[in-house]
Parts: structure tokens; C-alpha cells; sequence
């Protein structure tokens, strides 16, 4: 069975630039088709997305966040564990998760750097659309040709 939904998970901190990829994501995937899901953190997008995975209910799981340097801890860390975290949910289900988690060296909290990021977080989820979309096609056609 293919199956056409699709769930979106938002990390919460800053939201007004990570909730750019779901507009990007819906410029290409049908809105009545994707399911979405808040979360505080990056840190917390892997268990969901797993969890997520493991219903049966999705062609795909889409995650984003923006994890940046806020001087208490080092964000590539976090960064680094959230994209193992997503891999791992996406092998341990055999469902595709997909990760808009960006982390920039160079973040500082200005007009300037938050368009810029906010227009980056729309290219990525129209990405993730696409990667989502052409990952459900090319497993049909395996389903299909087996």
C-alpha cells in the first residue's frame, strides 16, 4: 500500500524562521496530506519522528529546526545528535525521515540574518517536499516491480 500522508515536525525555538520550511514543504505537498507536529527542541524531533514512523501511517517524516550557538553549549553537538537521531528512527522503521535542521557558524539575531534565514528555511522544506515525494515514488515502484 502506498500511502500519500505525510508528517511535518517543527522544533519550537524560533519558530518564526523553522515554521518557513512547512510553507515550503506545503508549496508542493498538498495540505489536507501532511499532519504536523510541534516540539520544544531540536532535541526532541527524533523520538517524535520515530514514534511517528512506527504507526504505519506516513510515505515520509519530515523534521525541522534551527539549532544555532547561543554560548552555553556547543550547537554542533545537538545539531550532530539530532541528525544521527533522524537517520536511526528512519533505518529502525524503514521509513523515510527527513531532516531541515540547519545549524549556521555565523547566527546573530538581526533583521538581516532572520530574512535571510527565513527565506533559507522556505527553499529547504520545498526540498524536503521534493526528497519526500520522490522517496515515496521510487519505494511504490520497488513495492510494484517486486
Amino acid at each position: 500500500m502506498t500511502h500519500t500522508r505525510y508528517a511535518f515536525v517543527k522544533a519550537n525555538w524560533h519558530s518564526d524562521i523553522v515554521d518557513q520550511a512547512l510553507e515550503g514543504f506545503l508549496e508542493l505537498v498538498p495540505a489536507e496530506q501532511v499532519d504536523v507536529f510541534d516540539v520544544p527542541g531540536a532535541f526532541e524531533m527524533p523520538l517524535l519522528a520515530r514514534d511517528l514512523a512506527q504507526t504505519g501511517r506516513y510515505a515520509a517524516v519530515a523534521c525541522a529546526a534551527f539549532v544555532v550557538d547561543g554560548g552555553i553549549y556547543r550547537h554542533d553537538f545537538v545539531a550532530q545528535a539530532v541528525v544521527d537521531g533522524l537517520m536511526r528512527a528512519s533505518m529502525d522503521t524503514g521509513v523515510p525521515v527527513l531532516s531541515v535542521s540547519l545549524t549556521p557558524h555565523q547566527y546573530q539575531e538581526t533583521d538581516h540574518h532572520n530574512a535571510i534565514y527565513r527565506a533559507h528555511f522556505v527553499e529547504k522544506g520545498r526540498e524536503a517536499a521534493q526528497a519526500a515525494l520522490k522517496i515515496t515514488k521510487t519505494r511504490a515502484s520497488l513495492t510494484r516491480a517486486a
